[in-house]
């Protein structure tokens, strides 16, 4: 049942952090819509089209996690340990860009919790 439960949890996790690709295909349009501000050079051509990408690639590997079992936990580590990194950058930031990404952060902060609490209960039992 708690495999049912945390495969459906990583589906649709993972449905959510692929659509971060959107910034691989509009980068400026995402970074004003996330951070309100722009970007030029590198950053707009370069940059934010690759963390579209590897954010994307989260969502990829948890959704692999969810069905494919033998990978699940590594998909649960490493996602959810970029998820980590992430929240703890927004919120470093104090409030600067909470209009823009404070939804990602409350959404990554409760599948965080579901991971770690899928990877505590499932070694118990």
């Amino acid at each position: 049942m708690l495999n049912r439960i945390i495969s459906g949890v990583m589906i649709v996790g993972g449905a959510l952090t692929m659509t971060m690709l959107y910034a691989a295909f509009a980068p400026e349009a995402a970074l004003q819509r996330f951070f309100g501000e722009g970007a030029e050079g590198a950053a707009l051509t370069i940059v934010a089209p690759n963390w579209g990408v590897l954010i994307a690639f989260m969502g990829a590997l948890l959704i692999y996690g969810a069905l494919h079992r033998p990978s699940r936990d590594l998909a649960l580590v490493v996602a959810g340990a970029s998820k980590v990194a992430f929240i703890a950058l927004v919120l470093g930031q104090g409030d600067r860009y909470m209009q823009g990404l404070g939804a990602a952060v409350i959404v990554d902060s409760v599948m965080v919790v579901l991971f770690t609490a899928f990877l505590l209960f499932a070694r118990k039992s």
